[in-house]
């Protein structure tokens, strides 16, 4: 399923516009954006929980030349699905 797809399922089960469901799934996702980039967690009951997690600095090796390279710390993001979806998807 991709964007797409998702606009017309809220479409059509709230009975609102394309147009209208695209506005709000574009609300909603950039509100999870902003907390994100924030730092703070987003936590959807009954869905999961998205997290920054840092990832430290380290040693990897460039892919056809054997040569060592530093890959810097960064931050990613992390989800961690919730029981009740871990369940319906089993």
């Amino acid at each position: 399923m991709n964007k797409v797809d998702l606009v017309e399922v809220v479409a059509k089960e709230t009975g609102h516009s394309k147009k209208d469901a695209e506005k709000v799934l574009e609300v909603v996702l950039g509100t999870l954006t902003k907390a994100l980039s924030k730092g703070q967690p987003v936590k959807l009951a009954g869905f999961g929980a998205f997290t920054v997690r840092n990832r430290k600095a380290r040693i990897g090796v460039k892919p056809g030349t054997t040569e060592k390279i530093k890959i810097p710390a960064t931050k990613v993001v992390g989800f961690k699905a919730s029981k009740t979806l871990k369940e319906k998807v089993r």
